[in-house]
């Protein structure tokens, strides 16, 4: 305890942080969105991290395309080392700064790139309710946001930083309980336990960015709709490219994800449509319409059974199928993921398509290559003909491509087809799943794709 009051002592509170502009009367009809309950599920709004409606404020209007990319390509590193069960040699701790002494110091192992490409909503928390922007991503399991008083560090966010003295409901949990032990599925490292016996979560990664803090629980709402008993992580040391969010809401299958501990109320499903920058989409999560979507399974897989697996079958571009064998669709994994922004495919698929795609849009002038992105064009994708493609996937389940789910622009005058080469797995990446409805139903282990989602 006494270690814990000089930390307290030592440690900056940063506390205070005010949005980076103010809402313009664009976005005044999503100011008057709220979350709500009804027959069809709880439905929160989701918005693209470019928009400039976003809560979180949109990202700098100068950030380069080629950033996006590179951290989204640190995220698909990090899921590689995940996947390969792979430990980070890179510790961290909860002590403060010229601290010698910490609470908990152990390695990380490497979990899903958030911040630039990912979308994001809000969440109530605490008794009285107060209103946070959260990350939302499929890739990560424990729900976690900056607590006061930022022992360590808190990066800058949109609105005040939670403070655990000023919910009723709040409670830190002990290192004996059944939560502290399930941290290790649910981040992938161990948990660890303070002086006071308080435990201690390490969520990092791909691209070095963490949370540490303590695991704790409180009330957890979305409007009128509130769970008690809700465990999350309250950061103390939050550090790297979370952008201007509170933290990180996670909904992959795992017991401490925020879709399982919700879902004895709502139910065990959720569904999205992650919109285009210039729109708002959603969250739902609880009971939807079946009858609109077309399913294919989820696959077990022995790599990490958090995670979304679906079996890509094959892939056409102007109604025909691309010049490869069947098995070169399942020659690695797939996951889809709502983080994740360029759609990786096996090699052999990927220059199938690059081929193919080509050939399609050959009258109109090619660009250099961008980045991660070989098969560019001049011009911008809104402007172009692109051919027709589809993505099959097993139990007749299909995502028809438009120019805006094929093509992404990365500046003001080139486009690229928004696909690259996997590397030890395929990923359905949310270029391709933006304006689609996209139903993740945890209890009958199946997703389903749907058209015009996000009108």
């Amino acid at each position: 305890m006494a270690l814990l009051l000089r930390l307290l002592a030592l440690s900056l509170l940063l506390a205070v942080a005010t949005p980076i502009r103010d809402i313009t009367d664009a976005c005044s009809s999503e100011i008057k969105d709220f979350p709500h309950l009804n027959s069809s599920g709880l439905h929160l709004t989701l918005h693209h991290p470019r928009s400039p409606c976003s809560p979180a404020a949109p990202l700098p209007a100068d950030l380069p395309f080629s950033a996006v990319l590179t951290h989204d390509d640190a995220r698909i590193a990090s899921l590689a080392a995940r996947l390969a069960k792979t430990p980070s040699a890179r510790p961290t701790s909860l002590s403060a700064p010229d601290e010698s002494s910490s609470l908990a110091s152990v390695p990380l192992n490497p979990g899903t790139s958030v911040g630039v490409g990912n979308y994001v909503t809000r969440m109530g928390l605490g008794t009285p309710a107060k209103s946070y922007v959260m990350v939302v991503d499929t890739g990560s399991s424990l729900t976690w946001l900056q607590c006061s008083p930022c022992m360590v560090s808190c990066h800058r966010q949109a609105g005040p930083v939670f403070n655990p003295k000023s919910s009723s409901s709040y409670a830190s949990v002990s290192c004996s309980s059944s939560q502290c032990s399930d941290l290790t599925s649910a981040t992938l490292n161990p948990a660890a336990c303070s002086s006071s016996n308080v435990c201690v979560y390490q969520a990092s990664y791909g691209d070095s960015s963490f949370s540490v803090g303590y695991l704790s629980k409180d009330t957890v709402s979305f409007g009128s709709t509130s769970v008690p008993n809700f465990y999350y992580g309250c950061g103390q040391d939050n550090e790297g490219l979370f952008g201007r969010s509170a933290g990180l809401m996670g909904l992959a299958r795992n017991k401490l994800s925020l879709l399982y501990q919700v879902a004895p109320k709502l139910g065990y499903s959720f569904s999205y449509c992650l919109p285009t920058s210039s729109s708002s989409g959603y969250l739902s999560i609880g009971s939807y319409n079946p009858g609109q979507y077309s399913y294919t399974p989820m696959v077990s897989s022995s790599l990490d059974d958090s995670l979304y697996f679906i079996k890509l079958t094959g892939i056409t571009v102007a109604g025909k199928s691309l010049a490869v064998s069947s098995s070169a669709y399942s020659s690695l994994p797939t996951i889809i993921d709502s983080g994740t922004v360029i759609t990786r495919l096996p090699t052999s698929v990927y220059s199938a398509l690059s081929k193919a795609v080509a050939a399609a849009m050959k009258g109109t002038p090619r660009a250099s290559a961008f980045s991660i992105l070989d098969t560019c064009f001049q011009g911008q994708a809104s402007r172009l003909r692109a051919p027709a493609v589809d993505m099959a996937f097993a139990g007749g389940a299909r995502l028809k491509l438009a120019a805006r789910n094929l093509l992404v622009d990365v500046d003001d005058s080139t486009t690229c087809l928004a696909f690259a080469p996997a590397r030890s797995a395929a990923i359905i990446g949310n270029t391709q799943q933006q304006t689609f409805s996209v139903v993740y139903d945890v209890k009958s282990n199946k997703i389903g794709f749907a058209a015009g989602g996000c009108s």
